[in-house]
């Protein structure tokens, strides 16, 4: 669906409830924006990027968040970027308003927690999808790198020396998604392969 729609986003919500009784878990994802500097970003670009990747978080937060909080149990995870703790060069938007989801995600992790949900924001780094495959393009016709050689730059960055998977990097949302996951709240969790540096 369109997540940019919050209509869209009510619908949805309450034909999972209906189909299943109860909503339980949320898991926020809606791609990144655009490849762009600041001064060849536009401020519509600005809005764009604010809807898509802010405003759908808030409301996925609005529509199953009420109804966790009836059974006293749930789990909302947001999906950002490694740019939360580290922000990546040409990733302007995604790098300033990943870094508002997790705000929000921390800010409720605290309003939500005496009701038995956890709110955790998970921060993929270089992982082998859709996404990346565009973004290496992306670079690679700016520059005079092959989209192979930008891989392989940003391989050469992770401590791990290669680019993670899918799998690697749901394993994780799985696990916070979980009952085992009960008193992991209010954190930002890499799975960078140690791409960020920082001691958090």
């Amino acid at each position: 669906m369109d997540v940019r729609r919050e209509e869209a986003i009510a619908a949805f919500v309450a034909d999972v409830e209906k189909e299943f009784g109860r909503v339980d878990i949320c898991v926020t994802n809606s791609g990144g924006p655009p490849s762009n500097s600041f001064a060849d970003t536009r401020v519509e670009d600005w809005r764009a990027a604010v809807d898509q990747l802010l405003m759908s978080t808030v409301s996925f937060a609005r529509e199953t968040l009420p109804r966790m909080k009836k059974n006293n149990w749930g789990r909302f995870i947001t999906i950002t970027s490694s740019a939360v703790k580290q922000p990546v060069d040409g990733l302007l938007l995604s790098n300033s308003l990943r870094a508002a989801v997790a705000g929000l995600a921390r800010t409720l992790a605290n309003e939500y927690a005496a009701f038995g949900i956890t709110v955790n924001n998970v921060c993929p780094g270089y992982t082998r999808t859709a996404r990346l495959d565009n973004l290496a393009k992306s670079i690679s016709a700016r520059s005079n790198a092959t989209a192979e050689e930008v891989f392989a730059g940003w391989a050469h960055e992770i401590p791990a020396g290669r680019i993670g998977t899918p799998k690697e990097f749901a394993a994780v949302v799985a696990f916070l998604a979980s009952e085992r996951a009960s008193y992991v709240n209010g954190t930002s969790i890499a799975v960078d392969g140690g791409l960020v540096r920082s001691l958090l």
